[in-house]
């Protein structure tokens, strides 16, 4: 019988995959002014191809995100007289509760944050700065790039 004297052992580690949100946020945003009027907001997301953004003060702090769920209850308001109403400004129709998200969070927590609170975007802050946005498509989008073994937190 022949014995070795190696010992036990260890299977390698497996290398972690980067999955931060700040790996996978957008951060050329359009932004929005409380002071927007709906209709503004409105063809600018149907330009730019988007489904809402960050409202930022004249100082360029986060004070509400606005989406087109939110304009389209303003312009269906305008039902009874025939004509859409777009004419009301963004402060009175955004969300101001605004769930955050900061960049080296893990995007599977992220996930975590869209399901449990019904968003579809989370602004991406650091220090009380607006860095980014990461929407549940760029999450899925991260997901789909990792690779089994390597999933983790």
């Amino acid at each position: 019988m022949v014995k070795s004297f190696q010992g036990v052992r260890k299977a390698p580690e497996k290398e972690r995959q980067q999955v931060e949100v700040s790996d996978h946020m957008t951060v050329k945003l359009t932004t929005f002014s409380p002071t927007q009027s709906v209709g503004e907001v409105v063809r600018i997301m149907i330009a730019k191809r988007i489904s809402g953004g960050p409202v930022l003060d004249d100082t360029g702090k986060l004070v509400g995100v606005i989406s087109e769920g939110d304009c389209l209850k303003e312009m269906v308001r305008g039902k009874y007289s025939n004509s859409p109403n777009i004419s009301g400004c963004v402060a009175d129709h955004m969300v101001r509760e605004v769930i955050t998200i900061g960049p080296s969070v893990n995007v599977l927590d992220a996930a975590d944050v869209f399901l449990n609170n019904k968003v579809r975007r989370l602004p991406v802050m650091k220090d009380g700065a607006l860095l980014g946005q990461i929407s549940q498509r760029d999450v899925m989008t991260a997901i789909l790039t990792l690779k089994n073994e390597t999933w983790g937190k």
